[in-house]
Formats: C-alpha cells, sequence, structure tokens
C-alpha cells in the first residue's frame, strides 16, 4: 500500500495544449477518433469501427446515469448573484426520491459567491405550467468544500427534478471555459442514459450511437447497464503531491441481480465503457470480500473505502466473489445492490474483473490517469504521446481509446 500512497503526482502531468481541448462534439458522435492500445501495440481507428475491434469472447457495461440540471443561479435583492451547485442529497439520501420530492428536500451543495451570502433565505420565483412557484435555499452548516442547503418550494404539485429542469443549468466541465449551451443537453447526455443523478457524464459513453450499438448486438456481444451517480470530484486534478493526501469523492452505485450473474460467466472478458463503471466493478469485488469475511454485513459495511483494495491480497476468483453478491441478494430479498464506493484505482492496484476500458483521454495530475496507468500496465505515457501527436482532441468532448489490460 506505502508505495502506491507515495506515488507523486508530478509524475503523471503532460503539457496539454490549450488548443486540443475539445470544446464542442463531433456532430457525429461516432465519427471520433478511437486509439487501441493491446499488448504495447497502439492503433488508430474510428470509433464506429469499435465492433469490429471487439473480440466475440467480450462484454460490455455502460453506466446509465444521466445528468442532471444541477446548477440554479439566485440574486439577492443587493444584485449579487450567488450559484448552487447541487452535489448530493442529504434528505431524503436517495437521488430518485429526492428528486421526486415535493415541498422541500435538503442536498449538499457547492455555493459560488458564498461570501455574498452571509444569512437568511434565498428566493427564487418562476412560472411553472401558468402558475407562480416560490422557491427558497437556506444555507446549512458547512461539509469540506461545500453547504447543506435546505430547499423548499410553495407548491406541492410540482417535483424537485421538475424544478431543476425549469431553473437549472447542465453542468458542463469548467474546463472546457464556455458556457452551456442548448445542444449540451443532448450532446453532454449518452444515447442510453436513464437513472437521474450525476452532475458531470460518464464522457467513454458519449461517443456510442445507435447504430454502434446495434452493431455490437448484431455480434452476439452481450451488453448490461449499470449506474454510478458521477460526482463533481471525478475529473478533479490531485492538488497534493502525493496520492496518500488526496480523498477520493463518495459515489453512489446500484447493480442489478442480472449484471451480477452475467460476471459469473468465466468465458467472456470485461469491458468497461468508462473508468466510472471501472470503478464500479472493481468495488463490487471488494463488497464481496467484506461479505466473505462477515456474511451479516450490514449495508453501509459494504461501503467500499479509498484503501481498501491496498492492505490485503484476496484469493476470491471473480466467479466466488459474485456467487457470494449473489447469496447477499438472496438473503436481503433484493433484486438490486445498492452502495456507495471511494475506491481508488492506481498503479499497484491489482485487477480482479475488468479486463480493458473505452475511456476518454484525460486531464493531467488526475486520478482518471492513474486509473489508466494501472491499467495498461504503468505505459500510459506513451499512449498520451501518440495521441497528441496524431491529434486527437482531448478531455470530455474529445476522442476516445479502447485500452487492453496488461499483466504485469
Amino acid at each position: 500500500m506505502q508505495e502506491t500512497q507515495n506515488i507523486r503526482i508530478d509524475d503523471y502531468d503532460y503539457p496539454l495544449p490549450d488548443s486540443r481541448i475539445a470544446r464542442y462534439p463531433l456532430s457525429q458522435r461516432d465519427s471520433s477518433q478511437l486509439l487501441q492500445y493491446r499488448n504495447g501495440a497502439i492503433t488508430t481507428h474510428r470509433f464506429a469501427d469499435l465492433p469490429s475491434l471487439l473480440p466475440d469472447d467480450v462484454m460490455l457495461f455502460f453506466n446509465n446515469t444521466r445528468v442532471i440540471q444541477a446548477r440554479m443561479h439566485f440574486r439577492k435583492t443587493t444584485g449579487a448573484v450567488i450559484e448552487i451547485f447541487c452535489l448530493e442529497p442529504l434528505l431524503p439520501c436517495d437521488y430518485a426520491l429526492s428528486l421526486q420530492s415535493t415541498v422541500s428536500c435538503r442536498w449538499l451543495c457547492l455555493v459560488g459567491n458564498a461570501k455574498k451570502w452571509k444569512e437568511g433565505a434565498l428566493q427564487l420565483a418562476f412560472n411553472h405550467e401558468g402558475r407562480q412557484v416560490l422557491l427558497s435555499a437556506l444555507r446549512g452548516e458547512q461539509r469540506g468544500d461545500g453547504y447543506e442547503i435546505e430547499f423548499a418550494w410553495d407548491d406541492a404539485s410540482i417535483t424537485f427534478g421538475e424544478i431543476l429542469e425549469v431553473l437549472g443549468e447542465l453542468p458542463i466541465p469548467p474546463y472546457l471555459n464556455r458556457a452551456t449551451e442548448e445542444c449540451d443537453k443532448t450532446t453532454y447526455q449518452t444515447v442510453y442514459s436513464k437513472v437521474e443523478g450525476s452532475v458531470a457524464a460518464p464522457t467513454a459513453g458519449l461517443h456510442f450511437t445507435p447504430a454502434v450499438l446495434d452493431a455490437v448486438r448484431a455480434k452476439g456481444i452481450p451488453m448490461y447497464e449499470l449506474t454510478l451517480h458521477v460526482g463533481a470530484g471525478t475529473f478533479k486534478p490531485v492538488k497534493s503531491d502525493i496520492i496518500a493526501q488526496h480523498a477520493m469523492h463518495t459515489e453512489y452505485i446500484s447493480v442489478s441481480r442480472k449484471l451480477i450473474e452475467a460476471l459469473c460467466d468465466t468465458t467472456r472478458r470485461v469491458i468497461a465503457v468508462g473508468t466510472t463503471s471501472v470503478r464500479t466493478l472493481e468495488s463490487l469485488y471488494y463488497m464481496a470480500v467484506t461479505l466473505s469475511r462477515n456474511p451479516q454485513a450490514r449495508p453501509e459495511e459494504l461501503h467500499v473505502e479509498q484503501w481498501m483494495p491496498y492492505g490485503e491480497n484476496p484469493s476470491l476468483s471473480r466467479v466466488d466473489a459474485m456467487h457470494i453478491l449473489l447469496d447477499y441478494l438472496d438473503r436481503t430479498a433484493s433484486d438490486y445492490l445498492v452502495s456507495a464506493t471511494r475506491i481508488i484505482i492506481a498503479p499497484g492496484y491489482r485487477f480482479h474483473v475488468v479486463d480493458g476500458v473505452v475511456t476518454n483521454f484525460h486531464q493531467p495530475r488526475s486520478t482518471l490517469l492513474l486509473l489508466v496507468s494501472a491499467l495498461v500496465g504503468g505505459d500510459w505515457r506513451s499512449i498520451y504521446d501518440y495521441a497528441l501527436s496524431h491529434d486527437y482532441r482531448f478531455l470530455s468532448y474529445g476522442d476516445s481509446s479502447l485500452l487492453w489490460r496488461v499483466e504485469k
């Protein structure tokens, strides 16, 4: 563990010219470039070629989360604008229940221009289906970089999710250096997004089109959906000198019994679409490790902490781990495993589930770059040097890669 914790983030820096950051997507999602890295060899393709690059013995896993319009702007009587960015529901603590709330709910939020909001509630009046609605926001205690915010409104016929649809703004990444535009409401969602709750898109999935998905199905490759609600911390660069000092954020996941049963297949290799899917699938393994030691573990005890994978070397196979999870679902009479993870995947991590990943090109000094390095046996720099020298577009609206795991 110590070797991984002592990784210096300076070793995961690279020059990213501003001109290489894609500020808008291509008009055709699957016309983006696709870099394939396999056994040390790098080749260039188009994303539409992905189905032909996939062997018959794989299965794909997609994150079906949907980005919510999580950013709202309130104006004080003084004229000061306060931005409230909803990160995570606190009461109710379930995303779906909170978005369905009427009258009130509480969220953990980032607050822009917080120094101008000393006390009292902020208010915002808006029209909904011909009715005037008054929304108020009351700031509570500070939690890290965020604040507890109590939202309340005077019309019980409207849900908080509908309020966000009317008042909210889609929170595109700050590194795009532009305001959210109407087109982002479509282009910053995957074509298979379903479950509302993310404040950032699982961007690897932005390249998929119905035609690509149909071509994957035509090859007989199974596809499964999971849910991880992407938090604002996902794309944050590491600011500490060594990663031991970097605190991972909590992300909430939901996985079906059907998906866990699929992972009992010993003949197919697992391809995760996006780093969020990687973190979810690898977290399942460590939830099973916890249950193998304490079959009566409470749901909150299944949460995967940041450094849990590095303090031990479990001998469970992927199949054994999935059977433990199925037994847990049987015991709790559940069809879904709902939990949370703070897992960090960095060089020194041993993969137990994932064999490859479809992913974009990530920011310098980020935990996502550490994950890529762990997967490719430390060879991340040759991949990124190649991408930079072959006109690849970077970050959320940029090009994509298909990376195969390197055994070390």
